[in-house]
């Protein structure tokens, strides 16, 4: 299902440190991995653009990224075994674009860093997260936090009983399956209704050949979600975008908070 991975870099620290997730990714389900940096050919200052043209400075800026890509994480990623990608122009629009042109079934990129990261996405990754067609892995800027041991593979799984909650569910199933993970499926109700949506989850999961454990949490959703996340100490939460992205684009509200706010990586699919 995923065999290869699109790592968007910037050189920073924080990008750095998701190189050892993105290996945990690529182990579990042997994968290659392609590194993909955007240079933006823009970014000159006052001085440059008084001593040579902007088209000159454009050039520089490119082949500096050029090298710097070829030497970025080569330990983790060699050269040899792994593609670097290099494009000018609008960050998102041009990693959406490399992932669905070249085929790729996974990005694995970080939120946003700092204080602020509760209150807003880094608009690349909100970008790229609307705007991608394949799944999308994201986790905090985490340069001290390592992922846990390739042993301990526990994925919980979002469904809310939509229209594409069948979509979703079938592929964290087959996800889960090929990586060998303990699968649980989550769905937040009142209590009234809880009976009811057990019974659902249980078609719902003899549908789609999938054998997942059920949880039925009430309260707020997110709240609840994050939380029983918590307790099964999940590698990751599993949460379904629109399949298309319409008039008001693939991610909700209630997703985009999620993904915001998990202290762990969510994988959207």
């Amino acid at each position: 299902m995923i065999e290869r991975i699109l790592f968007p870099v910037d050189f920073s620290p924080s990008c750095a440190a998701m190189a050892p997730y993105v290996k945990r990714a690529a182990g579990m389900f042997g994968a290659h991995v392609s590194l993909v940096h955007v240079c933006d050919l823009a970014s000159h200052n006052g001085f440059e653009l008084l001593v040579r043209c902007p088209q000159e400075i454009a050039k520089e800026h490119c082949a500096v990224a050029e090298e710097r890509l070829k030497s970025f994480l080569e330990s983790e990623f060699p050269p040899a075994a792994c593609v670097r990608i290099l494009r000018s122009g609008e960050a998102a629009a041009e990693i959406a674009g490399v992932a669905r042109t070249g085929g790729f079934d996974l990005i694995v990129m970080p939120t946003h860093a700092g204080r602020f990261r509760r209150m807003l996405l880094g608009s690349t990754t909100a970008k790229v997260l609307n705007d991608a067609d394949c799944p999308v892995l994201t986790t905090e800027h985490a340069e001290t936090a390592l992922p846990r041991p390739l042993e301990h593979r526990v994925w919980v799984c979002a469904i809310g009983l939509s229209l594409d909650s069948e979509r979703v569910l079938h592929l964290a199933g087959r996800a889960a399956a090929e990586a060998g993970a303990q699968l649980s499926v989550i769905h937040t109700t009142s209590v009234e209704a809880a009976v009811n949506a057990r019974r659902r989850l249980d078609e719902l999961l003899q549908k789609v050949g999938c054998d997942a454990a059920v949880q039925i949490t009430t309260g707020p959703v997110k709240e609840a979600l994050l939380d029983t996340a918590l307790r099964c100490a999940a590698d990751a939460l599993i949460l379904g975008r629109r399949p298309c992205t319409g008039a008001i684009g693939r991610l909700r509200d209630l997703t985009y908070s999620l993904i915001r706010d998990s202290p762990f990586p969510v994988l959207s699919v």
